[in-house]
Protein backbone atom coordinates (compact mmCIF):
# COMPACT_ATOMS: atom_id res chain seq x y z
CA UNK A 1 0.00 0.00 0.00
CA UNK A 2 1.12 3.63 -0.92
CA UNK A 3 2.20 5.92 1.38
CA UNK A 4 -0.85 7.99 -0.13
CA UNK A 5 -2.99 5.19 0.06
CA UNK A 6 -2.04 4.21 3.93
CA UNK A 7 -2.39 7.92 5.47
CA UNK A 8 -5.85 8.45 3.51
CA UNK A 9 -7.15 5.54 5.14
CA UNK A 10 -6.01 6.88 9.27
CA UNK A 11 -7.57 10.23 8.04
CA UNK A 12 -10.57 9.03 7.60
CA UNK A 13 -10.72 7.09 10.51
CA UNK A 14 -9.74 10.45 12.30
CA UNK A 15 -12.27 10.46 15.32
CA UNK A 16 -14.64 13.39 15.12
CA UNK A 17 -13.80 14.73 18.38
CA UNK A 18 -9.84 15.17 17.71
CA UNK A 19 -8.73 18.85 16.54
CA UNK A 20 -6.96 19.00 13.40
CA UNK A 21 -5.52 22.22 14.25
CA UNK A 22 -3.31 20.86 16.67
CA UNK A 23 -1.76 18.42 14.37
CA UNK A 24 -1.51 21.47 11.85
CA UNK A 25 0.23 23.42 13.99
CA UNK A 26 2.60 21.12 15.09
CA UNK A 27 3.06 20.16 11.32
CA UNK A 28 3.44 24.23 10.24
CA UNK A 29 5.78 25.26 12.74
CA UNK A 30 8.11 22.59 12.02
CA UNK A 31 8.22 23.02 8.63
CA UNK A 32 8.88 26.74 9.47
CA UNK A 33 11.67 26.02 12.15
CA UNK A 34 13.42 24.05 8.78
CA UNK A 35 12.98 26.26 6.84
CA UNK A 36 14.47 28.99 8.26
CA UNK A 37 17.42 27.03 9.36
CA UNK A 38 18.03 26.49 5.83
CA UNK A 39 17.37 30.09 4.35
CA UNK A 40 19.97 31.68 6.73
CA UNK A 41 22.85 28.46 7.03
CA UNK A 42 24.76 28.67 3.37
CA UNK A 43 27.68 27.81 1.91
CA UNK A 44 30.04 29.92 0.33
CA UNK A 45 32.97 28.14 -2.31
CA UNK A 46 35.73 30.01 -2.47
CA UNK A 47 36.92 29.16 -5.97
CA UNK A 48 40.76 30.58 -5.41
CA UNK A 49 41.35 28.12 -2.07
CA UNK A 50 39.30 25.12 -2.68
CA UNK A 51 37.35 25.65 0.10
CA UNK A 52 33.53 25.67 1.58
CA UNK A 53 32.76 28.14 4.00
CA UNK A 54 30.00 28.32 6.23
CA UNK A 55 28.20 31.54 6.78
CA UNK A 56 25.14 32.41 8.59
CA UNK A 57 23.10 35.03 7.02
CA UNK A 58 22.09 36.39 10.19
CA UNK A 59 25.78 37.53 10.55
CA UNK A 60 26.65 38.78 6.69
CA UNK A 61 23.38 40.07 6.42
CA UNK A 62 22.45 41.70 9.32
CA UNK A 63 18.78 43.01 8.70
CA UNK A 64 17.65 39.36 7.65
CA UNK A 65 17.50 38.78 12.35
CA UNK A 66 14.02 40.50 11.30
CA UNK A 67 13.14 37.22 9.71
CA UNK A 68 13.71 35.59 12.51
CA UNK A 69 10.22 37.38 13.95
CA UNK A 70 8.69 34.98 11.61
CA UNK A 71 10.61 31.62 11.32
CA UNK A 72 10.91 31.68 15.25
CA UNK A 73 7.60 29.49 15.89
CA UNK A 74 8.87 27.31 18.60
CA UNK A 75 6.68 29.27 21.06
CA UNK A 76 4.00 27.88 19.17
CA UNK A 77 5.08 23.78 19.57
CA UNK A 78 5.32 24.41 23.14
CA UNK A 79 1.85 25.55 23.26
CA UNK A 80 0.14 22.49 20.62
CA UNK A 81 2.94 20.40 23.18
CA UNK A 82 0.65 21.98 26.27
CA UNK A 83 -2.91 20.97 24.68
CA UNK A 84 -1.73 17.91 23.33
CA UNK A 85 -0.35 16.88 27.11
CA UNK A 86 -3.73 17.92 28.63
CA UNK A 87 -5.59 15.59 25.84
CA UNK A 88 -3.23 12.99 27.08
CA UNK A 89 -3.47 13.20 30.53
CA UNK A 90 -6.81 13.52 30.75
CA UNK A 91 -6.83 10.21 29.07
CA UNK A 92 -4.18 8.64 31.26
CA UNK A 93 -6.96 10.03 33.94
CA UNK A 94 -10.19 7.83 32.50
CA UNK A 95 -7.55 5.25 32.51
CA UNK A 96 -6.62 5.06 35.91
CA UNK A 97 -3.24 5.30 34.87
CA UNK A 98 -0.23 6.67 37.18
CA UNK A 99 2.44 9.16 36.72
CA UNK A 100 5.39 6.16 35.52
CA UNK A 101 2.80 5.04 33.21
CA UNK A 102 2.17 8.09 31.40
CA UNK A 103 5.58 9.26 31.47
CA UNK A 104 7.03 6.03 29.86
CA UNK A 105 4.93 6.48 26.57
CA UNK A 106 5.50 10.38 26.56
CA UNK A 107 9.39 9.21 26.95
CA UNK A 108 8.73 6.53 24.51
CA UNK A 109 7.80 9.00 21.55
CA UNK A 110 10.65 11.43 22.32
CA UNK A 111 13.23 9.55 22.42
CA UNK A 112 13.13 6.98 20.36
CA UNK A 113 13.41 8.39 17.13
CA UNK A 114 16.42 10.76 18.62
CA UNK A 115 18.56 8.07 19.36
CA UNK A 116 19.16 6.70 15.53
CA UNK A 117 20.59 10.55 14.83
CA UNK A 118 22.68 10.67 17.91
CA UNK A 119 24.57 7.32 17.27
CA UNK A 120 24.53 7.66 13.86
CA UNK A 121 26.45 11.05 14.45
CA UNK A 122 28.80 9.12 16.91
CA UNK A 123 29.90 6.87 14.19
CA UNK A 124 30.02 9.88 11.64
CA UNK A 125 32.38 11.83 13.78
CA UNK A 126 34.49 8.67 14.77
CA UNK A 127 34.87 8.09 10.94
CA UNK A 128 35.81 11.55 10.29
CA UNK A 129 38.59 11.59 13.13
CA UNK A 130 39.73 8.59 11.18
CA UNK A 131 40.20 10.25 8.04
CA UNK A 132 42.47 12.77 9.46
CA UNK A 133 39.98 15.29 9.72
CA UNK A 134 40.67 17.88 13.09
CA UNK A 135 38.62 17.48 15.98
CA UNK A 136 37.43 21.44 16.04
CA UNK A 137 36.03 20.90 12.44
CA UNK A 138 34.38 17.70 13.85
CA UNK A 139 32.49 19.17 16.78
CA UNK A 140 31.56 22.44 14.37
CA UNK A 141 29.69 19.91 11.92
CA UNK A 142 28.35 17.64 14.72
CA UNK A 143 27.35 20.57 16.40
CA UNK A 144 25.28 22.00 13.77
CA UNK A 145 23.79 18.52 12.57
CA UNK A 146 22.29 18.27 16.30
CA UNK A 147 20.90 21.80 16.72
CA UNK A 148 17.45 20.48 16.74
CA UNK A 149 18.03 18.48 19.58
CA UNK A 150 18.43 21.50 21.40
CA UNK A 151 14.62 21.53 21.73
CA UNK A 152 13.88 17.89 22.63
CA UNK A 153 16.16 18.58 25.79
CA UNK A 154 13.90 21.30 27.20
CA UNK A 155 10.74 19.64 25.67
CA UNK A 156 11.54 16.36 27.51
CA UNK A 157 12.02 18.68 31.33
CA UNK A 158 8.82 20.10 30.12
CA UNK A 159 7.02 16.66 29.36
CA UNK A 160 8.56 15.68 33.16
CA UNK A 161 6.77 18.39 34.82
CA UNK A 162 3.51 18.46 32.82
CA UNK A 163 1.18 16.73 35.14
CA UNK A 164 2.12 18.85 37.76
CA UNK A 165 1.54 21.84 35.70
CA UNK A 166 -1.99 20.41 34.71
CA UNK A 167 -2.61 19.65 38.13
CA UNK A 168 -1.92 23.69 38.69
CA UNK A 169 -4.29 24.60 35.54
CA UNK A 170 -6.88 22.70 36.63
CA UNK A 171 -7.00 24.11 40.61
CA UNK A 172 -6.13 27.55 39.57
CA UNK A 173 -6.86 28.73 36.01
CA UNK A 174 -5.17 31.23 34.71
CA UNK A 175 -3.85 32.69 37.61
CA UNK A 176 -0.79 29.91 37.46
CA UNK A 177 -0.54 31.18 34.24
CA UNK A 178 -0.06 34.78 34.89
CA UNK A 179 2.12 33.41 37.80
CA UNK A 180 4.27 31.48 35.14
CA UNK A 181 4.37 34.84 33.45
CA UNK A 182 5.53 37.10 36.70
CA UNK A 183 8.46 34.61 37.30
CA UNK A 184 9.53 34.95 33.67
CA UNK A 185 9.73 38.67 34.24
CA UNK A 186 11.15 38.80 37.71
CA UNK A 187 13.59 36.58 36.15
CA UNK A 188 14.78 38.95 33.20
CA UNK A 189 14.26 41.37 35.73
CA UNK A 190 17.05 39.80 37.83
CA UNK A 191 19.28 39.21 34.73
CA UNK A 192 19.12 42.58 34.24
CA UNK A 193 19.10 45.00 36.67
CA UNK A 194 20.50 42.91 39.24
CA UNK A 195 23.16 41.23 36.90
CA UNK A 196 22.17 37.62 38.45
CA UNK A 197 23.16 36.03 35.23
CA UNK A 198 22.43 32.37 37.22
CA UNK A 199 19.04 33.25 37.21
CA UNK A 200 18.42 33.95 33.79
CA UNK A 201 18.46 30.30 32.95
CA UNK A 202 15.34 29.32 34.84
CA UNK A 203 13.90 31.07 31.81
CA UNK A 204 14.01 27.68 30.56
CA UNK A 205 11.28 26.88 32.76
CA UNK A 206 9.41 29.84 33.05
CA UNK A 207 9.05 30.85 29.85
CA UNK A 208 8.62 27.26 28.27
CA UNK A 209 6.24 26.40 31.14
CA UNK A 210 4.03 29.39 30.39
CA UNK A 211 3.59 28.91 26.39
CA UNK A 212 3.06 25.37 27.49
CA UNK A 213 -0.03 26.51 29.80
CA UNK A 214 -1.10 28.86 27.31
CA UNK A 215 -2.30 25.05 25.55
CA UNK A 216 -3.90 24.20 28.40
CA UNK A 217 -6.06 27.06 28.49
CA UNK A 218 -6.83 26.52 24.64
CA UNK A 219 -7.71 23.13 25.28
CA UNK A 220 -10.29 24.26 27.79
CA UNK A 221 -11.39 26.99 25.51
CA UNK A 222 -10.83 29.69 27.97
CA UNK A 223 -9.29 32.18 25.42
CA UNK A 224 -12.64 33.74 24.17
CA UNK A 225 -13.53 35.37 20.93
CA UNK A 226 -11.39 35.80 17.83
CA UNK A 227 -12.00 39.89 17.88
CA UNK A 228 -10.20 39.26 21.64
CA UNK A 229 -7.47 36.70 20.52
CA UNK A 230 -6.95 39.61 17.71
CA UNK A 231 -6.78 42.09 20.36
CA UNK A 232 -4.13 39.88 22.32
CA UNK A 233 -2.24 39.32 18.74
CA UNK A 234 -2.19 43.37 18.55
CA UNK A 235 -1.16 44.14 22.19
CA UNK A 236 1.49 41.45 22.51
CA UNK A 237 3.26 42.55 19.60
CA UNK A 238 3.29 46.02 21.10
CA UNK A 239 5.05 44.47 23.84
CA UNK A 240 7.45 42.94 22.04
CA UNK A 241 7.93 45.97 19.63
CA UNK A 242 8.18 47.94 23.06
CA UNK A 243 10.85 45.81 24.56
CA UNK A 244 13.15 45.48 21.58
CA UNK A 245 13.26 49.73 20.78
CA UNK A 246 13.24 51.03 24.44
CA UNK A 247 14.47 47.54 26.26
CA UNK A 248 18.20 45.79 26.62
CA UNK A 249 16.83 42.83 24.24
CA UNK A 250 18.67 42.42 20.78
CA UNK A 251 16.56 41.90 17.62
CA UNK A 252 16.89 38.34 16.73
CA UNK A 253 14.70 35.61 18.34
CA UNK A 254 16.84 32.72 17.17
CA UNK A 255 20.31 33.66 18.59
CA UNK A 256 21.77 37.26 18.46
CA UNK A 257 24.84 37.50 15.92
CA UNK A 258 27.49 39.75 17.63
CA UNK A 259 24.94 40.54 20.91
CA UNK A 260 26.00 40.34 23.88
CA UNK A 261 22.75 39.21 25.13
CA UNK A 262 20.15 36.46 23.60
CA UNK A 263 17.05 36.02 23.31
CA UNK A 264 16.83 32.34 23.44
CA UNK A 265 19.95 31.21 25.41
CA UNK A 266 18.87 31.41 27.85
CA UNK A 267 15.03 32.29 26.95
CA UNK A 268 13.55 36.42 27.46
CA UNK A 269 10.03 37.21 27.94
CA UNK A 270 10.72 38.71 24.48
CA UNK A 271 9.53 34.89 23.40
CA UNK A 272 6.30 34.96 25.75
CA UNK A 273 5.73 38.12 23.48
CA UNK A 274 6.60 37.06 20.66
CA UNK A 275 4.69 33.56 21.28
CA UNK A 276 1.48 35.07 22.48
CA UNK A 277 1.35 37.50 19.44
CA UNK A 278 1.70 34.34 16.82
CA UNK A 279 -0.95 32.36 18.80
CA UNK A 280 -3.28 34.74 19.16
CA UNK A 281 -3.57 35.89 15.45
CA UNK A 282 -3.82 31.49 14.52
CA UNK A 283 -5.94 31.09 17.00
CA UNK A 284 -8.64 33.64 15.95
CA UNK A 285 -8.76 31.86 12.94
CA UNK A 286 -9.06 28.35 14.13
CA UNK A 287 -12.67 27.38 13.19
CA UNK A 288 -11.90 28.63 9.79
CA UNK A 289 -9.59 26.58 9.51
CA UNK A 290 -10.93 24.01 11.21
CA UNK A 291 -13.38 23.62 8.17
CA UNK A 292 -10.28 23.80 5.22
CA UNK A 293 -8.53 20.60 7.52
CA UNK A 294 -11.78 19.01 6.92
CA UNK A 295 -11.11 18.50 3.14
CA UNK A 296 -9.85 14.81 2.88
CA UNK A 297 -7.22 15.92 0.65
CA UNK A 298 -5.66 18.96 2.94
CA UNK A 299 -6.37 16.26 6.36
CA UNK A 300 -4.55 13.56 4.48
CA UNK A 301 -1.57 15.78 3.77
CA UNK A 302 -1.50 16.41 7.28
CA UNK A 303 -1.58 13.17 8.58
CA UNK A 304 1.37 12.17 6.31
CA UNK A 305 3.91 15.17 7.45
CA UNK A 306 2.44 14.75 10.96
CA UNK A 307 3.66 10.81 10.87
CA UNK A 308 7.02 11.73 9.90
CA UNK A 309 7.30 15.08 11.43
CA UNK A 310 10.05 14.56 14.26
CA UNK A 311 12.13 12.52 11.76
CA UNK A 312 12.21 15.59 9.27
CA UNK A 313 12.93 17.67 12.35
CA UNK A 314 15.95 15.71 13.83
CA UNK A 315 17.39 15.16 10.44
CA UNK A 316 17.43 18.20 8.38
CA UNK A 317 20.58 19.66 8.85
CA UNK A 318 22.26 16.21 8.67
CA UNK A 319 20.46 16.38 5.35
CA UNK A 320 21.67 20.15 4.69
CA UNK A 321 25.31 19.00 5.26
CA UNK A 322 25.29 15.89 2.82
CA UNK A 323 24.02 18.80 0.60
CA UNK A 324 27.03 20.65 0.90
CA UNK A 325 29.33 18.07 1.09
CA UNK A 326 28.10 16.91 -2.25
CA UNK A 327 28.28 20.47 -3.29
CA UNK A 328 31.75 20.81 -2.66
CA UNK A 329 33.06 17.46 -4.21
CA UNK A 330 31.47 18.87 -7.18
CA UNK A 331 33.29 21.90 -7.54
CA UNK A 332 31.07 24.39 -5.14
CA UNK A 333 27.98 23.99 -7.75
CA UNK A 334 24.98 26.22 -6.47
CA UNK A 335 27.32 27.83 -3.69
CA UNK A 336 29.66 30.20 -5.96
CA UNK A 337 27.53 33.03 -5.00
CA UNK A 338 28.25 35.15 -1.66
CA UNK A 339 25.56 35.76 0.97
CA UNK A 340 23.35 38.85 0.24
CA UNK A 341 24.26 39.26 -3.01
CA UNK A 342 21.31 39.59 -5.78
CA UNK A 343 22.57 36.26 -7.13
CA UNK A 344 22.41 34.78 -4.02
CA UNK A 345 19.08 35.70 -2.81
CA UNK A 346 17.70 34.36 -6.66
CA UNK A 347 19.25 31.02 -5.30
CA UNK A 348 17.47 30.79 -2.18
CA UNK A 349 14.38 29.21 -3.70
CA UNK A 350 16.33 26.02 -5.20
CA UNK A 351 18.91 25.93 -1.76
CA UNK A 352 15.59 25.31 -0.48
CA UNK A 353 14.53 22.98 -2.77
CA UNK A 354 17.03 20.63 -2.90
CA UNK A 355 17.58 19.95 1.01
CA UNK A 356 13.82 19.28 0.73
CA UNK A 357 13.65 16.84 -2.31
CA UNK A 358 16.80 14.68 -0.17
CA UNK A 359 14.79 15.01 3.37
CA UNK A 360 11.53 13.34 1.47
CA UNK A 361 13.30 10.87 0.09
CA UNK A 362 14.90 9.66 3.40
CA UNK A 363 12.25 9.96 6.21
CA UNK A 364 9.69 8.15 5.36
CA UNK A 365 12.43 5.21 5.46
CA UNK A 366 13.89 6.85 9.18
CA UNK A 367 10.06 7.49 10.34
CA UNK A 368 9.00 3.87 11.30
CA UNK A 369 10.82 4.65 14.64
CA UNK A 370 8.87 7.69 15.31
CA UNK A 371 5.45 5.48 14.54
CA UNK A 372 6.46 2.72 16.97
CA UNK A 373 4.25 2.92 20.37
CA UNK A 374 5.11 1.55 23.19
CA UNK A 375 4.35 -2.40 23.44
CA UNK A 376 1.35 -2.45 25.66
CA UNK A 377 2.93 -5.64 27.76
CA UNK A 378 6.08 -3.52 28.38
CA UNK A 379 6.83 -3.56 32.16
CA UNK A 380 7.10 0.30 33.22
CA UNK A 381 9.89 1.36 34.80
CA UNK A 382 9.61 2.92 37.83
CA UNK A 383 9.06 6.88 38.32
CA UNK A 384 12.41 7.23 39.52
CA UNK A 385 14.13 5.42 36.78
CA UNK A 386 11.96 7.26 33.92
CA UNK A 387 13.18 10.95 35.64
CA UNK A 388 16.89 10.34 36.11
CA UNK A 389 16.86 8.72 32.74
CA UNK A 390 15.33 11.37 31.17
CA UNK A 391 17.49 14.19 33.17
CA UNK A 392 20.51 12.20 31.74
CA UNK A 393 19.56 12.43 27.88
CA UNK A 394 18.07 15.84 28.26
CA UNK A 395 21.98 16.81 29.54
CA UNK A 396 23.43 14.70 27.39
CA UNK A 397 22.07 16.23 24.52
CA UNK A 398 22.54 20.04 26.01
CA UNK A 399 26.47 18.56 26.17
CA UNK A 400 26.02 17.33 22.48
CA UNK A 401 24.50 20.73 21.19
CA UNK A 402 27.15 22.96 22.91
CA UNK A 403 30.27 21.07 22.02
CA UNK A 404 29.26 18.45 19.47
CA UNK A 405 30.93 14.95 18.92
CA UNK A 406 34.58 15.64 18.31
CA UNK A 407 35.46 12.12 17.04
CA UNK A 408 38.23 11.06 20.09
CA UNK A 409 36.98 8.22 21.65
CA UNK A 410 38.18 9.59 25.24
CA UNK A 411 36.56 13.26 24.98
CA UNK A 412 34.14 14.26 26.78
CA UNK A 413 32.36 15.60 24.11
CA UNK A 414 32.11 12.06 21.93
CA UNK A 415 31.77 9.61 24.73
CA UNK A 416 30.16 11.23 27.80
CA UNK A 417 27.13 12.95 25.50
CA UNK A 418 26.52 9.56 23.89
CA UNK A 419 27.13 8.01 27.10
CA UNK A 420 24.80 10.07 28.93
CA UNK A 421 22.14 9.83 25.89
CA UNK A 422 22.00 6.41 25.62
CA UNK A 423 22.26 5.55 29.15
CA UNK A 424 19.04 7.65 30.06
CA UNK A 425 17.26 5.91 26.72
CA UNK A 426 17.76 2.77 28.38
CA UNK A 427 16.76 3.76 31.72
CA UNK A 428 13.60 4.53 30.33
CA UNK A 429 13.06 1.13 28.80
CA UNK A 430 13.77 2.14 25.53
CA UNK A 431 15.39 -0.60 23.64
CA UNK A 432 17.93 0.00 21.13
CA UNK A 433 16.63 -1.71 18.38
CA UNK A 434 15.33 -1.32 14.86
CA UNK A 435 11.34 -2.23 14.91
CA UNK A 436 10.38 -4.60 13.12
CA UNK A 437 6.93 -3.41 12.22
CA UNK A 438 5.91 0.66 13.07
CA UNK A 439 2.07 1.37 13.66
CA UNK A 440 0.99 4.35 11.95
Amino acid sequence: MGMWEQASKVAAATPAERNRYVDFLRAASILFVISGHWLITSGYYDSELGVMQFLLALEVIPWTQWLTWIFQVMPIFFIVGGYSNGVSLESARSKNLDYAQWLAGRLHRLLTPLLLLVLAWGFIAFGLALGGLAPETISFLSKGALVPTWFLAIYTMIVLLAPAAYRLWTRFGLPSLFALLALAVLTDLAFFALGWTWAGWTNYFWVWLAMHHLGFAWRDGRLGSPVMLLGLAAASFAVLVCLIHFGPYPVAMAGSPGEAVSNTLPPKITLIALGMSQFGLLLAFEKPMQRWLASQRVWTCTVIISTMIMTIYLWHMTVLFLVLATSYLLGGIGAHSYPGSAEWWWMRALWIAVPAVVLLGVAPLLAPLERLSRPADAPVPPAWRLLCGAMMAGGGLVMATLRGFDGQLLSLGSSGALLLIVGGALLCGIPLRWPATARA
